[in-house]
């Protein structure tokens, strides 16, 4: 099974872009819903945007909705995160979850849902 492991965080100024990526260890994420969580100190968890590697359908979490973009290679080993126009309220530990053979009609939190060990964004403003 493949399990997700994050890159690309970092710190970046207010108004700024990032690009993270969740890229599939062991395996690929055919047929996978690979999803981007993001967990702010003393907040709940929150999903931020999920694809459907099989179908391309994508889905935001209304925060991310017009200034993050979710896409996947062509090999089908890495999603990708584009996060622009960054606000300090994007702070957060980014995870990547990767549910196989599921279509993504919903966030990807099932028991059969594989989680990265996330990769920390910080905005300043």
């Amino acid at each position: 099974q493949a399990l997700p492991v994050e890159s690309g965080g970092g710190s970046v100024q207010a108004g700024g872009s990032l690009r993270l990526s969740c890229t599939a260890t062991g395996g690929t994420f055919v047929n996978t819903c690979v999803a981007w969580f993001r967990q702010a100190p003393e907040q709940e968890r929150e999903g931020v945007a999920r694809i459907w590697t099989l179908g391309g359908h994508t889905y935001f979490g209304d925060s991310a909705k017009g200034r993050f973009f979710i896409s996947q290679d062509s090999t089908k080993k890495v999603v990708y995160l584009q996060m622009n126009r960054l606000k300090p309220e994007d702070t957060a530990m980014y995870f990547c979850a990767a549910r196989p053979r599921a279509s993504c009609w919903e966030w990807p939190t099932s028991d059969d849902t594989y989680w990265g060990h996330g990769t920390q964004v910080t905005v300043a403003s």
